[in-house]
This record gives C-alpha cells, sequence and structure tokens, in this order.
C-alpha cells in the first residue's frame, strides 16, 4: 500500500473528503517528526512507539576496494510494535 492508497482508505473509514485525509496524515508523519528530532519518543497505545536509536561510531569496509573506513555516529528513527499490532497480524 502506498500513501494514495493509504489516504484513500482512511477517507473512506472515517467518511471524510480525501483531501482532509491527506492533511490529517501529513500532519500526523510531521508532528512524529518533530518530535523525534527533539529527541522525544511518540507512544500510541496498542499500535506503539516512535523513538530514535543512537548508533555509535564503527569501522567499515568499502565494497568496491575492501579498504576500512570510519562511520560517524548517527541517530536514527526505530519504531516498536505494540501487542495489539502484533496480535493483529498473527
Amino acid at each position: 500500500m502506498n500513501k494514495s492508497e493509504l489516504i484513500e482508505k482512511m477517507a473512506d473509514a472515517a467518511d471524510i473528503s480525501k483531501a482532509a485525509a491527506a492533511r490529517a496524515l501529513d500532519a500526523m508523519t510531521d508532528e512524529i517528526a518533530i518530535v523525534l528530532k527533539e529527541g522525544g519518543t511518540v507512544s500510541l497505545i496498542g499500535f506503539g512507539t516512535f523513538s530514535i536509536k543512537e548508533r555509535a561510531a564503527r569501522t567499515g569496509r568499502n565494497p568496491q576496494t575492501g579498504d576500512p573506513i570510519e562511520i560517524k555516529a548517527s541517530k536514527t528513527p526505530s519504531f516498536k510494535a505494540g501487542k495489539a499490532l502484533k496480535d493483529a497480524v498473527q
């Protein structure tokens, strides 16, 4: 499912226009990104938790030459599914 298909499903389920569903989806994803950028977490009970994981600096290898390269420390978004979501997909 892509974004436009999700918007269509949301509009049908909530009995709202596709434009309103698109604005709601965009607002949700924007707010999650803002909270994560500030270092917070977003918990949607039953669905899951969005958070930031810190990756330490490490040494990797250039796949073309095999030479070692330094990979910088970084922050990456993470999602942990909640119990209700896990149960729904089994």
